[in-house]
């Protein structure tokens, strides 16, 4: 069917009438605002964009995608790669009007709203000196990152963002508003433990928080050519640190920041980033194998959690492309074949090659969970961003001949939140055969008619007569 780009004037009318939020459609003034998303490649045009504000919006929305037979998209922070958050002619629940966050300092906990992002979670946090896992980049939308595991700096010590859920409600295709925790829906609870935005859209979250008091990084930049050294002893230091220890090893193109030598700028480097829950004495304690090594340019300093999520933000309107390989190890010829795939990053661009030290507590958490990948000690991110079309095939090639060398030490899971569209197969990987047959099952008692398709979509189970 060719998707439908207008409604009648009458259908959009239905539903601004009593709508709290505000309504899009095309030829609107805040249109083409609304329907943008962070990957500037996807440039769909929804029929309605519905910017929400409270649930009773939300079922409104999907009640007229139900009646016109509308594709639905469910937008948090707009952040998926494949843009997953627009649809060409269907209709878009956008939640960035429910981004309240509550901070309980006695109960650890926080009431998070399903529009909200990362700064908006962690700027709540951090003045109580509490903290939970959060993504890499502050502009992610706190619902999405969560519902498919959440890999952050703090995963070693607090566990992935998944392994703090304490609670959720959800709006179901037909309209209904449930709550998933330990005790209610449990098996709906399980399933959003990873399993994505597969059914329904989640309007709030309550998230466990974690005492932080300190924080504190390592960022030393070294001349390409050293790189594979820098890998091996970064590999070294990760794998007998403390949980408190995170980070990444990271090739990029040398940023016009004033700590970094001019020679250097608009060329490809390599950076080794320690982060660390805790003081600068210890982190630096932990990292002193890789000061000693000859470098460029160093940082080593107390940061707040919220500042430290902002590092690696890129400005908006940029092309990307992204995949990843989980590692069952990472012996010397898998550091030889990361470094190698640096020789061919595109330079200058906004692209990064990003080895992740994986284990701690997420290596420990709960083993049922839809998430095969987390017992990956290692991961590597080849995380194309550039401007302009003219790159676009050089880039995404990269990606690919990353993935490629690097699949002699993968375990074939991965993270979806990480990957655009590659294929069915990809996505059972993502979840473990297992876990995505129980997924099914969940995801025919909630959206049997698989309304939310739109994702890393876990196809509703068949019902055996």
């Amino acid at each position: 069917m060719t998707p439908r780009t207008t409604l009648p004037d009458a259908a959009l009318t239905g539903l601004r009438s009593g709508f709290a939020g505000e309504v899009h459609a095309p030829g609107d003034p805040g249109y083409d605002e609304a329907r943008s998303v962070f990957n500037s490649m996807i440039d769909r045009r929804p029929a309605v964009v519905a910017q929400c504000a409270s649930e009773a919006d939300v079922a409104r929305a999907l009640a007229l995608a139900r009646d016109r037979d509308l594709e639905v998209a469910v937008r948090g922070g707009g952040h998926s790669v494949a843009g997953m958050s627009v649809s060409e002619g269907g209709l878009v629940v956008d939640l960035r009007r429910m981004s309240g966050v509550s901070v309980d300092p006695g109960a650890r906990s926080a009431r998070v709203g399903g529009g909200a992002v990362m700064s908006d979670l962690d700027r709540a946090t951090q003045p109580h000196a509490l903290a939970t896992t959060g993504g890499r980049v502050s502009t992610t939308g706190v619902g999405g990152f969560t519902l498919g595991g959440g890999s952050g700096w703090l995963e070693r010590k607090f566990g992935l963002a998944c392994d703090n859920l304490l609670a959720a409600d959800v709006v179901t295709a037909d309209g209904e508003t449930v709550r998933a925790s330990e005790d209610e829906n449990p098996e709906l609870f399980w399933a959003l433990h990873g399993g994505g935005g597969n059914f329904g859209v989640v309007t709030s979250l309550t998230l466990r928080l974690h005492e932080l008091p300190a924080m504190s990084m390592v960022l030393l930049l070294f001349r390409p050519e050293s790189g594979p050294d820098v890998v091996r002893t970064y590999r070294d230091v990760m794998e007998s640190a403390p949980d408190e220890a995170g980070g990444a090893c990271i090739y990029i193109t040398g940023p016009p920041e004033e700590w970094v030598p001019k020679e250097l700028v608009g060329h490809l480097v390599c950076a080794a980033l320690v982060t660390f829950a805790g003081t600068v004495a210890e982190a630096r304690e932990v990292a002193a194998p890789l000061l000693a090594l000859e470098h460029e340019a160093e940082i080593v300093d107390a940061v707040g959690y919220a500042d430290l999520q902002c590092m690696l933000d890129d400005p908006p309107g940029l092309r990307n492309y992204w995949s990843a390989e989980y590692l069952d190890g990472l012996p010397d010829e898998a550091v030889t074949a990361y470094c190698a795939g640096a020789a061919t990053l595109p330079v200058p661009t906004n692209s990064q090659h990003v080895l992740f030290p994986m284990g701690g507590a997420v290596a420990r958490g709960p083993a049922d969970y839809p998430l095969p990948w987390r017992s990956s000690p290692w991961a590597v991110h080849p995380f194309g961003v550039w401007e302009g079309e003219a790159e676009d095939e050089r880039v995404r090639r990269w990606v690919r001949e990353v993935r490629g060398a690097m699949a002699p030490w993968a375990s074939g899971a991965v993270y979806l939140n990480f990957i655009g569209r590659e294929g069915q197969e990809r996505v059972v990987a993502g979840f473990g055969e297992r876990a995505y047959e129980r997924l099914a099952a969940v995801k025919a008692h909630y959206d049997p008619d698989n309304v939310f398709r739109l994702n890393h979509n876990v196809k509703p189970a068949v019902a055996v007569v």
